[in-house]
């Protein structure tokens, strides 16, 4: 019964975020399990370069050591990337995984480009911020709950995430590089068209929508970007305040919806 209440759960993860999801979790356990050494999956300037080593920008975005004390962080990023991510493609992005995909490749090689400026090798933790970054940003007036029943607007939680590890974590920078790619794409797409007026500076390219077509009932024209659906002819811009038992949104202890008393 139990393995059919997984299968049932895994089946039902929307299509890009269970690749994403899934990636997460092999990856790592090739590198655990010792199949393959890890240091084949970091990002590493010379070795994609002068070795041609292409695959290295996919798997430091989903390799992540989870032997030790990272463990518990590492299944931490995975609750995180589930939730938001699945929120995200069921919401925002609903029937429109190609814009959904535009943004994470968009996330994804700016990641890259500052991990090679920075040689940082371990790209999970900023991708998987800046995802909830936008959730937050098109969610931004929803209520949530975190540790200790402390409660607050969606638009801080990425800001109480890098605190959190600026004090007790790895110093936070990983969380303040995923905040700034969200907020880049957030502004791009959203924000600067909405809001002073000026052009949508990223699009889609056609490609993504030939092997992943808009589903029926899915728009391209994004509506508001406020926690709020737009109305009929807006698209998916906003989120619809929707509340989930997960961890940013969970009121530790108790099964509420977020924003519910």
């Amino acid at each position: 019964m139990a393995s059919n209440d997984i299968g049932d759960w895994y089946r039902g993860i929307p299509q890009i975020t269970k690749y994403w999801f899934t990636g997460s979790v092999v990856v790592p356990l090739i590198g655990r399990i010792g199949i393959l050494n890890p240091i084949f999956f970091i990002l590493d300037f010379k070795s994609f370069f002068y070795k041609f080593q292409l695959w290295r920008p996919m798997t430091a975005a989903l390799y992540y050591p989870i032997s030790g004390p990272r463990g518990f962080h590492y299944l931490m990023n995975l609750y995180f990337l589930y939730s938001y991510s699945t929120r995200l493609e069921t919401d925002t992005f609903k029937n429109m995984p190609a814009d959904y995909l535009f943004m994470l490749l968009f996330n994804w090689i700016c990641l890259v480009i500052i991990g090679f400026a920075a040689e940082i090798m371990i790209l999970m933790d900023p991708m998987v911020l800046s995802v909830l970054y936008v959730w937050c940003q098109l969610n931004k007036d929803e209520v949530i709950s975190f540790w200790f029943g402390t409660r607050f607007k969606a638009m801080y939680l990425p800001w109480v995430l890098f605190a959190f590890n600026l004090i007790i974590g790895s110093g936070g920078l990983m969380e303040l590089f995923g905040i700034v790619v969200g907020h880049f794409y957030f502004f791009l797409m959203f924000k600067y068209p909405q809001d002073f007026g000026g052009r949508r500076l990223l699009s889609v390219p056609s490609i993504l929508y030939k092997y992943f077509p808009t589903r029926q009932g899915g728009v391209h024209q994004f509506g508001s970007a406020s926690g709020r659906r737009p109305q009929n002819g807006g698209g998916g811009g906003g989120g619809n305040n929707r509340g989930g038992n997960w961890f940013g949104g969970h009121n530790w202890g108790q099964g509420n919806q977020l924003g519910r008393d």
